[in-house]
């Protein structure tokens, strides 16, 4: 039976949904620059073959937006408790953002870990180098309660292959949860120096070559860690699951 609603966390609530039925559990993870609608296009495909769960981060998409500290891998253990896959073996695809919480959760948790699919993972404790000028645009954006400025900025930043109408869409609502996320989430462990401590999990990487030039680094040291394929994509940017959504497809299934 499919679902979907806020899940109450106790300090409080993301928007999930569950697919249902008989196949294999696959978490799908959303980006930061995006949220969980960017994976839309690729729901008939996966749902046919899998029980798909997805979810908003707090701010993002459906989630309301954050009032007190929260942690996104704590977040991903209280989803998948929810849905009662707190024993089961779970195929993992984040991209960016969500690649880093799919790690950290294999480092906690490997035994639960069938195979992670990461897309332009963002991954913590990598070395990402100081930008003092976008810092500071980005702080004037916030400051001045520019909505319509922060989404530009991500889209200028994010979405080299363009700024359509659904990379438009995928960038305002991150621009609403970044102010509040901000505040309010906690940093998750660096998993960066421990990767090679997962090389038992199948895993692919996924970058394109219009992602910025650390993104595609991380990539890169990533797989090399992780000891596994790395797919390279042409005219893709931070965004593969809009731009690429066959590529991304066949990775997954």
């Amino acid at each position: 039976m499919t679902w979907d609603g806020l899940i109450q966390l106790g300090d409080g609530d993301v928007w999930a949904a569950d697919s249902g039925g008989d196949g294999p559990p696959l978490v799908l993870l959303h980006p930061g620059v995006g949220d969980s609608p960017i994976w839309d296009g690729l729901l008939p495909e996966l749902t046919a073959r899998h029980r798909v769960i997805r979810y908003d981060v707090r701010g993002y998409g459906r989630s309301p937006q954050p009032t007190t500290a929260y942690s996104p891998l704590a977040d991903l253990h209280a989803v998948l408790d929810h849905f009662g896959l707190d024993r089961v073996r779970l195929r993992l695809v984040g991209c960016s953002m969500g690649g880093g919480t799919a790690l950290g959760f294999a480092l906690q948790q490997p035994e639960r870990v069938e195979s992670l699919v990461l897309l332009c993972p963002g991954v913590p404790g990598y070395p990402w180098p100081d930008e003092p000028e976008l810092d500071a645009e980005y702080d004037r954006l916030v400051a001045a309660d520019d909505l319509d400025g922060l989404t530009a900025y991500g889209l200028r930043e994010w979405a080299a292959s363009g700024a359509d109408e659904a990379a438009s869409s995928q960038l305002r609502s991150a621009a609403r949860a970044w102010p509040g996320e901000d505040i309010h989430q906690q940093a998750d462990p660096p998993v960066f120096d421990r990767l090679t401590e997962l090389t038992a999990i199948p895993a692919t990487v996924l970058i394109g070559d219009l992602d910025r030039p650390a993104v595609i680094d991380c990539a890169e040291q990533t797989a090399t860690r992780l000891t596994c394929a790395l797919i390279r994509l042409p005219d893709v940017d931070h965004l593969p699951p809009l731009r690429a959504p066959d590529a991304v497809l066949r990775l997954i299934n």
